[in-house]
């Protein structure tokens, strides 16, 4: 299953943040798989990662959620949207 995963860096943080990004890449525990990530020009960025592991999910999660306000909702590529969309019946 693929997630939009989203951060905020407060003011207040975002020196640790960077620090900690710059020494670890930010990279995911095993069993996550990031698809892409894009880092905003204001404190924000966005990506997509592929799991069937929530646990492994969260545990990435909790690994930045002192120093980022975090944001995760599961999603669907165009091609499985497109599925739900012709099997519901109006």
């Amino acid at each position: 299953m693929k997630f939009i995963v989203k951060w905020t860096i407060p003011c207040a943080t975002r020196v640790a943040a960077e620090q900690r990004f710059l020494a670890t890449g930010g990279m995911p525990p095993a069993g996550v798989k990031v698809i892409g990530r894009w880092h905003g020009s204001s404190g924000w960025g966005v990506g997509i990662a592929e799991t069937t592991d929530a646990k492994a999910l969260q545990t990435w999660v909790q690994q930045w959620n002192d120093v980022l306000e975090m944001e995760v909702t599961p999603c669907l590529d165009d091609a499985e949207g497109g599925e739900v969309i012709a099997s519901v019946k109006r």
